[in-house]
């Protein structure tokens, strides 16, 4: 130990003796390896706890849930690796996720899928629920943008379908959307930007603009989505 200025003193290392009694300096440290851990699932990441969602299943869906069962069955438990299962008794559609499940999210995506369908979708439209990330379903009433009664309020139902469903068909071609219009309420099923296209289109026919009119300015706004995007 040597002394320094201040009083106080160095340690120096310590020499070691080798097999042939050479005396050499101590060895450098070598810090342990770091620990690997392997990636946490989604189960662990919700802290071991399982998730759950129900949708409500109206009378009059009953019919075509139970005709198309296995075609929303098969790729919420099979690919999004989800349980499903119909309470008849409760009328609605219960979900919970599994040790297995790959994501998170996927549970409520398999619950806005459910719902798609329960609104009136066709099951090839709402399947897209469950593949892409950016899509949404937005629902609104006619009442919420003009107050309507009686022939008024059917008037402007034939003006948002159009003569065998072409006004309708039209505005989902153009803006890349799906419209459903159940009575009085009507669903949208699309990207954000498309959605705001979409019901801007609709509440033009509501407030009661021609369809030509309608038309022409939506050639014009897609022309412009197709060019942004």
């Amino acid at each position: 130990m040597a002394e320094l200025a201040n009083g106080t003193s160095e340690v120096q290392p310590m020499a070691v003796n080798d097999e042939q009694g050479d005396v050499s300096p101590a060895l450098d440290f070598v810090p342990p390896p770091k620990p690997q851990f392997g990636a946490l699932s989604a189960h662990e990441m919700n802290g071991g706890k399982f998730e759950f969602r129900k949708v409500f299943v109206p009378t009059h869906r009953f019919t075509p849930l139970k005709e198309h069962w296995m075609e929303i069955y098969t790729p919420v438990f099979e690919q999004m690796k989800i349980d499903i299962r119909m309470n008849l008794k409760a009328r609605k559609v219960e979900l919970k996720t599994r040790r297995d499940t790959p994501d998170t999210g996927s549970i409520q995506k398999c619950a806005d899928f459910v719902h798609a369908f329960i609104l009136g979708f066709d099951i090839q439209d709402a399947i897209a629920l469950l593949r892409l990330d950016d899509l949404y379903v937005e629902s609104f009433e006619i009442k919420d943008v003009k107050t309507l009664k009686g022939e008024h309020l059917s008037r402007a139902i034939g003006r948002l379908s159009g003569k065998g469903g072409k006004t309708k068909f039209a505005i989902e071609n153009s803006t890349r959307t799906r419209i459903v219009i159940a009575d009085t309420r009507i669903h949208i099923l699309g990207s954000f930007a498309n959605i705001r296209v979409s019901r801007d289109a609709l509440c033009s026919l509501i407030l009661g603009s021609p369809a030509g009119k309608v038309y022409s300015k939506l050639r014009a706004v897609s022309s412009r989505l197709a060019e942004k995007f």
